[in-house]
């Protein structure tokens, strides 16, 4: 049982929640996945057991994603995925808990209220929103109290966001970008590279394993396999082709070259003292799209900056978001 004012930390990903809960951790990592009986529109499943599910359904289930490049797509489905997660959590409450979840930068008031009330119709308390760069920078250890400057690339499932930032007690200088270029456009890529050079149609968990396993953006020195099933679009049967990590570097540059003009863009637009701060401190990347092979070298190469990719990337929003919590009056501050 929850004692009254717990306090809950969601990085609400387009590919992954997240859920941190004050002194305890990160205690619950599902995919934003929810499987709904399309008749009566009750959920089925939710999470690894709906992920399952994706293109494997039959008619009157349907396993769907309700966020989409960042933000909700259906209220409906993110209310009942919200709540069970929270359920999930608190097991039976007396007290509704307060919630921080994080946001794309630069998502509109309408985005954003849609969070909220989703949240609230959930079970929560009150909800705070925090900015997912600003998550992540917390999250990878960065002191934002500091008045230097510093950089976060934050590449998720939906949107990659790009953020330099110095706060001070008397001002603060912040300059943002989200572009809905992330996990899932690469995903898409190969998607639709693999339909063109083999001519077989693979679903997103297969195209999922591919940019995992072999994936990559900059030249490998040696080429890496791996066996795949698709249907051929010809036929129509199962066919198998092995797809190399070269084909990978083909299928996934166009979209690794987006997330590098996007960080030129912010770097062109940050004043020069915190240019000098981030040349000196490094630009920091977060999220589970930072994993692809070869993508800090990339930007490292086209930026001339020092690139790191954060310790436990993946969970760095939600660490972030969680720690925030301890701080909000410092954050309310700021606004």
């Amino acid at each position: 049982m929850l004692e009254f004012g717990q306090d809950i930390g969601i990085d609400l990903g387009t590919a992954t929640v997240i859920a941190y809960v004050k002194g305890k951790g990160i205690v619950l990592r599902e995919p934003s996945v929810v499987a709904v009986d399309k008749d009566t529109g009750d959920v089925l499943a939710v999470g690894k057991e709906a992920r399952r599910m994706l293109g494997r359904t039959p008619g009157n289930i349907i396993a769907t994603r309700p966020l989409r490049d960042g933000v909700i797509s259906d209220y409906t489905v993110t209310e009942k995925m919200l709540k069970y997660f929270i359920n999930k959590i608190c097991g039976k409450y007396i007290f509704a808990p307060r919630i921080m979840i994080c946001v794309p930068s630069r998502v509109t008031e309408v985005e954003k209220r849609a969070v909220i009330d989703a949240a609230s119709q959930a079970g929560a308390r009150k909800v705070y929103l925090i900015e997912e760069p600003l998550a992540a920078a917390i999250g990878a250890g960065l002191d934002i109290s500091k008045p230097c400057g510093n950089m976060v690339v934050d590449i998720g499932g939906g949107t990659t966001d790009i953020c330099s930032f110095s706060y001070d007690y008397d001002d603060e200088t912040v300059i943002s970008t989200s572009i809905r270029v992330a996990g899932d456009k690469f995903d898409e890529s190969i998607v639709k590279y693999v339909k063109k050079k083999h001519n077989i149609m693979i679903g997103e968990r297969t195209a999922e394993d591919l940019k995992i396993n072999i994936g990559c953006v900059y030249p490998k020195i040696q080429d890496a396999e791996m066996e795949i099933r698709g249907r051929d679009l010809i036929t129509g049967l199962p066919k198998t082709v092995t797809v190399y990590s070269s084909e990978m570097l083909e299928a996934l540059t166009e979209c690794a070259e987006q997330i590098v003009e996007a960080v030129h863009s912010i770097l062109e637009k940050t004043p020069p003292e915190l240019s000098a701060d981030i040349s000196d401190r490094g630009i920091y990347m977060t999220g589970g799209g930072c994993l692809i092979d070869g993508l800090d070298k990339l930007l490292q190469e086209r930026t001339g900056i020092n690139v790191m990719v954060a310790q436990d990337s993946v969970s760095c929003v939600a660490l972030g978001t969680g720690k925030a919590l301890d701080n909000l009056d410092v954050l309310d501050g700021k606004k």
